[in-house]
């Protein structure tokens, strides 16, 4: 009887420690997205460059007369010039972004693989959550796939159900964030 109790507590405990551990890793995902995207952005030396090649473009283009062609092409040379820097720039930041973030993400889609993974061997056929017939009436079947139990009025919820839920919610909470 204290080992049935201490089962039916441990199933109890297993969905929603499952669902903190898939949040937790798509909540880190996010955080690293946030923070690629934050170092991403551009530095005040390509906003200068932005700037002056579009004042150099202005002033070229204000240079109609035939007498200033050739100052306008000294001008428009110095734009593009310019350009190719900023985008020398941009490559070597993207870069660096990339090298120091592409770690990082690697080892998190690794984490997320490996987690579950074992999460599916560790608890196939076992149920993970039960949850009443009434409220997921055309779905019940689909819920308890592979959880190898069946109880009256419930339906059982397997792992990778459950897996499946998780991730969605998750992937929807850290979305709103």
């Amino acid at each position: 009887m204290m080992e049935e109790n201490l089962t039916e507590h441990g199933k109890s405990l297993a969905a929603p420690a499952i669902f903190t551990l898939v949040f937790s890793l798509h909540f880190v995902s996010k955080y690293l997205e946030f923070h690629k995207q934050k170092k991403g952005s551009m530095s005040e030396l390509d906003v200068q460059l932005r700037a002056e090649i579009k004042q150099l473009l202005k002033e070229a283009s204000s240079l109609t007369q035939p007498s200033t062609f050739a100052q306008a092409a000294k001008l428009r040379r110095v734009a593009a010039a310019k350009e190719k820097e900023l985008a020398k720039n941009q490559e070597m930041h993207d870069k660096d972004v990339k090298l120091s973030f592409g770690t990082y993400e690697k080892l998190l889609t690794i984490s997320k693989v490996v987690t579950y993974v074992v999460l599916i061997l560790w608890l196939w056929k076992i149920p993970i959550t039960t949850i009443s017939d009434q409220l997921v009436q055309p779905f019940g079947k689909l819920l308890s796939w592979r959880s190898g139990a069946y109880l009256k009025d419930n339906v059982v919820v397997g792992i990778i159900p459950w897996l499946i839920v998780s991730t969605r919610v998750s992937r929807f909470i850290c979305r709103k964030e």
